[in-house]
């Protein structure tokens, strides 16, 4: 590769490289072994979120090896940092899980406070688990700096009984083992070879989800999203994605320049059509919000809406994310919608090629089995729809990928927890009936703290067959692996006297996903006299530390549950100071 030489005059690097006012900042830089060539190139931040929590991050510090060989094969210099995460799945089903959400802000954050604090000119960025997909993204598009964003893979299928498992079987398993459906020896067995590698939850799941609204955003490689975290073509797209960083720099592509409007709306319709997870109706408006853009859970659903599901990925389907990967990956995805006149074509990628001239380089076809025919779908309307009505009057969403039209309409009593422990509990002694409407609140995002996803008390519900005969409501979240009619993000919170706060044991409830409807049988009247009797919040046991802080600075999940007041207020743009 030709040497490449780029101004440093304007860049932010420059405040600790140049000059002689800046003697000292060099001294520091020397003693890491830099030499003064690669002290006054451009320093490129290359921040991953390894740690050693759980498979999801496991492979993340090699992979930041390979980018940092592209980024110096094309005249950059890569300082590698690490930041937090938190694992969805070891969180999952207790206090741990109010740290999830709130780990996608401290992401952000702390990469946006490295960033600036050590005035780099570029990120690449590396994440495994759910949350810090979009948290990288945030920062990225926050910065507003040359960004390429890199997914670690995913996991490899265990085999169990001849078939493929994932961990989702897990959790289900551990419902039916409760139900005295399996034995604690089968459970034993599959725990042991559900989780066969290093990588992400191989369904589509939430990680997968934004691994693969990266790619239909802009801001990740193509292909780069499919490859498994153990193969060894990992380190390809690794260098390639440090040697992509730079080639924006040198050519003024910023974060900005790729997350617009229309690749939002890419991005939706990628998670519509693969039937992907509830949490990107919360993490497409927050990513929006760095950038100033209007992006709410309504236009993401009005993108669902109009969007046919056509991959066969789990949870609803059968395939898992190495099969779409040895099928052309997301490229053959997005090829279909555009076929369909559903992509903007012009949208800027991290390649610096629009997305239709990159659209135009795909050879490979829908094979029929992962990926249909975008005229021939599964069914002609998303795998995630949103919901308004009396009972959420500023949306709730719900993924029906994998039900019929019949199973997609509930009406039943409702049957009040006010939290997901007594849920769980009342599940397990299989204290609830056929019919009904398990309704868990106080699990918003500020009443949560945290917004807990639901997966235990929704897998314990499928694992004793019962996941298409009662419906569950929540202003909570869902895993990315949740199956049967569960509809989460319902707004208002009760913490801030939503309508879910003011229900009571026996109340009709109907949710429709059809008409995308979700409504209690009482009268404006009834509710505004529950209203007024409502004594506010439930008291929380997070009353100091960074959850009670959290609970005061987040907004409503409608924008994307987000901390700050974004783009739209900033003073400044960090890359130009």
């Amino acid at each position: 590769m030709l040497k490449r030489v780029i101004d440093k005059s304007r860049l932010p690097s420059r405040h600790v490289t140049e000059g002689p006012s800046r003697a000292p900042h060099r001294s520091y830089y020397y003693a890491m072994g830099m030499t003064e060539e690669e002290i006054h190139q451009p320093l490129v931040g290359v921040a991953t979120c390894w740690n050693e929590a759980a498979p999801c991050n496991i492979a993340l510090g090699r992979q930041a090896q390979a980018v940092k060989m592209g980024v110096k094969a094309a005249s950059g210099t890569p300082r590698e940092f690490t930041t937090i995460t938190v694992t969805d799945g070891i969180a999952m089903g207790h206090e741990g899980m109010r740290s999830s959400l709130a780990s996608r802000e401290a992401i952000a954050d702390t990469v946006e406070l490295t960033m600036r604090g050590h005035c780099y000119d570029a990120i690449v960025g590396l994440a495994g688990c759910d949350k810090s997909l979009p948290g990288m993204m945030m920062a990225m598009v926050r910065l507003n700096v040359p960004s390429v964003f890199l997914y670690g893979g995913s996991i490899l299928p265990g085999r169990f009984e001849g078939r493929d498992v994932t961990v989702q079987d897990v959790f289900e398993a551990v419902g039916r083992h409760q139900a005295g459906l399996n034995s604690a020896e089968d459970l034993e067995k599959l725990e042991k070879v559900a989780c066969p590698s290093a990588g992400a939850c191989g369904g589509q799941f939430t990680a997968n989800t934004m691994a693969c609204v990266a790619e239909a955003i802009g801001l990740a490689l193509p292909l780069s999203s499919g490859a498994p975290a153990p193969y060894e073509s990992r380190d390809a797209l690794g260098e390639a994605s440090g040697q992509a960083v730079m080639a924006l720099l040198e050519s003024g592509i910023r974060a900005r320049d790729v997350v617009t409007r229309q690749s939002l709306e890419n991005a939706a319709r990628i998670v519509a059509c693969t039937g992907g997870s509830t949490n990107a109706g919360l993490h497409l408006p927050a990513i929006a919000h760095e950038a100033g853009i209007a992006f709410t859970l309504d236009d993401v659903c009005e993108i669902f809406r109009d969007t046919p599901y056509f991959v066969d990925l789990k949870p609803g389907g059968r395939y898992v994310a190495k099969d779409l990967y040895e099928v052309g990956g997301v490229p053959v995805v997005m090829k279909e919608l555009d076929r369909a006149g559903l992509i903007h074509r012009d949208c800027v990628t991290a390649t610096g090629r629009s997305m239709g001239e990159e659209l135009d380089r795909v050879t490979s076809e829908a094979d029929g089995k992962v990926v249909y025919p975008v005229d021939q779908p599964i069914t002609k309307t998303g795998g995630v729809v949103g919901l308004k009505g009396n009972l959420a009057p500023e949306g709730a969403i719900v993924k029906v990928a994998g039900m019929s039209a019949e199973e997609q309409v509930f009406t039943g009593p409702a049957r009040v927890f006010e939290c997901e422990e007594d849920a769980f509990e009342a599940v397990k002694q299989r204290r609830y009936e056929e019919g009904e409407v398990i309704v868990i609140r106080n699990e918003g995002p500020s009443g949560g703290p945290g917004m807990r996803e639901m997966l235990a008390t929704t897998a314990a519900l499928s694992g004793q067959g019962m996941g298409k005969k009662v419906a569950l409501i929540t202003d909570g979240r869902f895993s990315g692996a949740t199956r049967g009619f569960c509809v989460g993000h319902v707004g208002p919170e009760a913490a801030h006297g939503g309508p879910i706060g003011l229900l009571r044991d026996g109340d009709l409830v109907t949710i429709d996903a059809v008409r995308g409807a979700i409504g209690v049988d009482l009268s404006d009247e009834e509710l505004a006299r529950r209203r007024a009797g409502w004594k506010g919040p439930k008291e929380t046991i997070y009353a100091s530390g960074a959850l009670w802080k959290y609970a005061q600075l987040v907004g409503g999940a409608r924008l994307g549950a987000v901390t700050h007041p974004g783009a739209a207020k900033e003073k400044h743009v960090y890359a130009d100071l």
